[in-house]
């Protein structure tokens, strides 16, 4: 067998009766949290024009999309995919070498569930095959170094996932495996640099892609097999070898991947506690900082703190650029104490206090907090003050790190402060309830809520 049809045996295998307690309990917080990340970035520009657009081409109205209407699958999915995504704050998965947004892949799976008329434990069993084969391929297969977006990975992810979602058998599963890895693979540019609305476009781009892929394979279209292994293949080309026993693979690593308790880029989630810690506990004001000084883990250095990626303290002046931006990040926690979709709005981000302050934030990568990472988030910030005292903080994990996991409570919490502007309570009571209890519903259960009217755009 090959690779691709070893992974198709896996996802066409997997049953709901493979969840253990945890990864059912964990999957559906993860649903709560991306349904409340694709709430609260219902009137995003980017989303509104991908929304005219789709209105313009039309499509068979097979799946729902988030806010009303219906779409075809691949576009509920492009949709979707753009509102989970868009205001970076759904959850991640960190291997050593990469870093993926496994809940990415809740709209193509939500969409093929739809499709298929499947319950709420196959839309289930599907999401956790996705994060499942997404990953791992994260663990064994990183491609940030060779210039390739995490998106890649998730082309694996989203065929098996949706495949499963169709009940596909594992040939067909196996082909639509192939077709997807062959042709979705991203280059990193998407997050290097002078970001743009493309870096939170990207996967849910891939996801209508391998959507595609996988109705083709449906229909008997077939795609080369030795994707992985084979010459000019994954391997050869991009990845480098690696082997996976998908025969015993589980359903588990969900409970392994984390939550963001602030609106900002996942690496700057334990530098964020540390900044807060100094403000409340010093009373320290933006007005008191001379410079600070933060040390971090290589990967989050590199990312969002003016390493390999690009230069984090000059020309901040998109919501893009800003969430990739430790320096602005913490800056306007110290200023706002606290970081949520608000601190992305144009006029804070070119604000002259913010601007000023975060030119002042020096990050540098330490060697012994990389060795820490990815079971640690290691940070110490060291503040120097006009009046020449210096503070420091240190923090190792955070609030929705998988060492402290939210709790369904804690999860019910943030998605009421993501929607609260754009639905009615009773809207969003009933997505709680209905989620809560996904396992003992159909797929249509939830979807037929999502539809429904929202307020309108807030002032």
């Amino acid at each position: 067998m090959t690779i691709a049809e070893e992974l198709a045996e896996f996802a066409a295998s997997r049953t709901f009766s493979d969840l253990s307690e945890s990864a059912l309990r964990q999957l559906k917080i993860r649903v709560l949290d991306s349904l409340g990340c694709g709430i609260g970035a219902l009137y995003a520009p980017p989303v509104r024009s991908l929304l005219g657009i789709l209105s313009e081409f039309g499509g068979a109205p097979h799946c729902t999309l988030i806010g009303g209407g219906k779409a075809a699958p691949d576009r509920a999915t492009f949709h979707n995919g753009a509102l989970i995504r868009y205001l970076d704050f759904n959850d991640s998965y960190l291997a050593k070498n990469e870093t993926c947004h496994p809940s990415d892949n809740l709209a193509p799976i939500l969409a093929a569930t739809e499709y298929a008329g499947g319950s709420g434990q196959d839309l289930l069993v599907a999401l956790a095959v996705a994060y499942e084969v997404q990953c791992r391929l994260s663990e064994v297969a990183p491609v940030r170094a060779r210039g390739f977006d995490h998106t890649v990975q998730g082309s694996y992810a989203v065929a098996a996932g949706a495949s499963r979602a169709l009940k596909l058998d594992p040939e067909r599963t196996a082909n639509a495996i192939a077709i997807s890895g062959t042709a979705l693979n991203a280059l990193r540019v998407t997050r290097t640099g002078r970001l743009s609305n493309w870096k939170g476009l990207a996967y849910p781009f891939m996801a209508s892609g391998a959507i595609q892929s996988t109705f083709l394979a449906k229909d008997d279209v077939t795609g080369p097999l030795e994707v992985f292994e084979g010459n000019k293949g994954f391997m050869d080309t991009i990845s480098g070898p690696f082997k996976v026993d998908w025969h015993s693979e589980g359903l588990d690593l969900v409970t392994k991947t984390i939550l963001k308790n602030y609106n900002a880029e996942i690496h700057s989630q334990s530098a964020i506690d540390c900044m807060l810690k100094l403000r409340n506990r010093h009373g320290l004001s933006g007005d008191d900082v001379d410079y600070a000084e933060v040390k971090i883990f290589d990967v989050a250095f590199h990312i969002i703190g003016g390493g390999e990626e690009g230069e984090k303290n000059e020309s901040i002046e998109t919501k893009e650029q800003a969430d990739h931006s430790l320096p602005y990040i913490l800056a306007v926690a110290l200023l706002d104490g606290k970081v949520m979709p608000e601190e992305y709005e144009s006029e804070r981000i070119n604000s002259r206090d913010v601007q000023a302050l975060l030119k002042r934030i020096r990050v540098k990568p330490d060697k012994e907090f990389s060795s820490k990472f990815p079971n640690e988030m290691p940070c110490e910030i060291t503040v120097h003050t006009k009046s020449r005292k210096t503070l420091v903080e240190r923090s190792v994990d955070y609030d929705g790190f998988f060492t402290r996991p939210f709790t369904w409570e804690e999860t019910v919490r943030k998605f009421k402060a993501l929607t609260l502007r754009y639905i009615e309570e009773e809207v969003r009571s009933q997505i709680e309830k209905t989620v809560e209890n996904l396992e003992n519903l159909d797929a249509s259960d939830l979807t037929i809520i999502l539809e429904k009217t929202t307020k309108g755009k807030p002032d």
